[in-house]
This record gives structure tokens, C-alpha cells and sequence, in this order.
């Protein structure tokens, strides 16, 4: 693996880019950590409908846990188990705060489609294969996630699939949970963090790099845009009549 500085962004953010030279290494997942954060993921959002299993994993067994909208929840979520088999790489200046296990997690509106049939369709499969690569990353690269990183899809990045806007995501707090599930500890002592993956715009992925993650959050709340996928959503980084 090679990780390298190239850049440093307008507000100060050094932009790392990931270069893989790890050779495939079989992942079975942890059948006690999949159990736990499958428990913890039903008493806090909701009763667990499917799980989407991976056949042949690489470095750590993701599977996406899915919890249809329910009388607590509007919304369709997805969970990753597997992520947190192995701690990231964290630098060694980093808070002690900082996660060293995580998991993530989308939220979709109640209707998404989530049949085979469906995810045929890039345009429906998107979010999936965003959870999976994300989830995969900091293994892959000897890196880490943390609140406010932003990745874009792809060098250049592209859109996540046709007629899609969003090129990039944010790594966020799960604000539309309960805040009992934003953390689970497990009996060996590990400390999990659930956090949102929430894409954006190729303009807000500008913004956030020259103007700072804050800037783009209070745009976020100045829209009412949480952790939500909503596709067509305002693009908090456009004005009438261009950028801010």
C-alpha cells in the first residue's frame, strides 16, 4: 500500500491518495462481532428484514444488515457488519476519542428498491456498493474514517451511476437514530462507532474542501438535510444563479 499527500485543500485539509499494493487476503468474518452488531442494530433501529451477504470477501467479510421503515423510522437503513473485525489505522497524533472501529450506514426512503431484479440497476444498487467499498477502505489503504471525511468516487470522480448526481460522499454522525446506537462495546472490550456515509454533489465536495466541513454543515442545516439519501435533493453548494 502507498498513501500519499499530493495536496493540501484551500481550508488546510491534506487530500491522501490511495494506491493499493496488498495482495488478496480471504476474510470469513467474525461470527460473535456479526451476532452482536446484528442484536444491537435490531434493538436500537428496528427488526432486521435480510442481510445482504458477501460470497468472497477481502481482508474483512462486510455483509449489509437491511431494517425496513418500521413505526419508529420512516426510512429504509442499511447497516455494514465486518468493518470493525479490524481497527483502522489511525494516526498516532489522533485524539484518543477517535474511532479505531467503525461501522456504517445509509438511510434511503421507504421505497427503495432492494430486490435482485432492482439491483441489476446501478441507479438502485448504488447505495449498496457505496456501504461495501467504504467499509472496505482503511483496510485496504492502512488508512482511516472519521467525522467529516469526505471521498470522492473515484480520481477523477464520477458519478455513483447514471442520472445520479453525487460524485462524493461525507462521513457523518447517524443524526436520525437513536443516539444509544451511535456506539456499541463489546464484552472483549471493543469500542464500535456507527457513523452515515451522505453523498454530495461535486459543487458541495468543492465547497467543503476550499471552505471547511462546517461551512457545508450549516448549509446542511439551513436546508433541514440530514443523513437521508434523497435523490434530487437542493445542492446546498448552488445558488439561482451559481456557486455561493
Amino acid at each position: 500500500m502507498s498513501n500519499e499527500y499530493d495536496d493540501v485543500s484551500p481550508d488546510g485539509t491534506q487530500i491522501l491518495r490511495h494506491r493499493r499494493e496488498k495482495d488478496f487476503v480471504l476474510a470469513i468474518g467474525e461470527e460473535q462481532h456479526i451476532e452482536a452488531i446484528s442484536d444491537h442494530i435490531a434493538r436500537h433501529l428496528g427488526p432486521i428484514a435480510t442481510v445482504l451477504h458477501e460470497l468472497i470477501s477481502d481482508l474483512v467479510h462486510i455483509d449489509v444488515h437491511v431494517v425496513p421503515a418500521n413505526d419508529h423510522c420512516p426510512y429504509l437503513r442499511l447497516v455494514t457488519s465486518g468493518m470493525s473485525d479490524l481497527p483502522m489505522t489511525v494516526p498516532a497524533e489522533a485524539d484518543a476519542d477517535v474511532p479505531r472501529y467503525m461501522e456504517l450506514m445509509v438511510t434511503l426512503p421507504a421505497d427503495w428498491p432492494m430486490s435482485q431484479d432492482a439491483f441489476e440497476d446501478e441507479r438502485n444498487y448504488w447505495p449498496v456498493r457505496l456501504l461495501k467499498g467504504m467499509a472496505r477502505l482503511p483496510h485496504e489503504y492502512d488508512t482511516w474514517l472519521g467525522f467529516g471525511h469526505t471521498i470522492p468516487n473515484g480520481h477523477p470522480s464520477e458519478p455513483y451511476a447514471p442520472d445520479v448526481g453525487f460524485d462524493g460522499a461525507i462521513v457523518l454522525p447517524p443524526v436520525t437514530t437513536p443516539d444509544d446506537f451511535a456506539t456499541l462495546e463489546l464484552d472483549d472490550g471493543k469500542r464500535i462507532s456507527f457513523m452515515s456515509l451522505v453523498p454530495l454533489y461535486p459543487e458541495e465536495m468543492d465547497l467543503k474542501l476550499k471552505k471547511g466541513a462546517d461551512v457545508l454543515l450549516d448549509r446542511f442545516d439551513a436546508k433541514q438535510i440530514n443523513d437521508v439519501i434523497e435523490p434530487g435533493r437542493v445542492n446546498v453548494a448552488k445558488k439561482r444563479f451559481g456557486l455561493f
